[in-house]
Formats: C-alpha cells, sequence, structure tokens
C-alpha cells in the first residue's frame, strides 16, 4: 500500500483558534459549501461531523426557483385574472 493514499482518511491542521480545513474531496464529495452548518459530536474518541439539518424547512428553499414572471402574473396566467365585484 502507497504511504501517501488518502483512500480513507486524509490529514489536517488544526489551527490556533480550533479551526480546521476538511480537505476538498471531502467537501466535494458530501456537497459542503462554504457557510454550511455542521453539527459535531465526540464518539469513542472520535470527531464526528455532519451537515446540521435545517430548522427552518421554509428558509431552506426561499429563493431557489428563478421564475420567468412576477409570481402575480403567473397565477394569472394559470387561473385567469381576477374578477372583483362592480365598485371595487
Amino acid at each position: 500500500m502507497d504511504c501517501n493514499s488518502y483512500h480513507t482518511s486524509m490529514k489536517t491542521v488544526v489551527g490556533e483558534r480550533g479551526q480546521i480545513t476538511i480537505p476538498k474531496r471531502i467537501r466535494d464529495r458530501l456537497g459542503i459549501r462554504a457557510g454550511q452548518r455542521l453539527e459535531v459530536e465526540e464518539r469513542d474518541g472520535t470527531i464526528v461531523a455532519r451537515k446540521a439539518a435545517d430548522d427552518d424547512a421554509i428558509a431552506a428553499v426561499y429563493g431557489i426557483l428563478r421564475l420567468p414572471a412576477p409570481v402575480d402574473e403567473l397565477i394569472d396566467e394559470m387561473r385567469g385574472p381576477a374578477e372583483f365585484p362592480p365598485g371595487t
């Protein structure tokens, strides 16, 4: 086995403030992006990190859709323009 092989693990250095850098190959494989929140725990002498579940499901998806027109126009297109009673 090659002594420089990183198939099962990779090394990183703990900085002065306790920060580490997650190797790029691992970030890419797990889809971890800048600003991603992680849950970290100690388990049997091992540090375990996983993506934190977003507490607010709406906030997690807000703004991901790019609509071709304002929402009101799209609704009018789907069900027709709103008809208001006379004098309104």
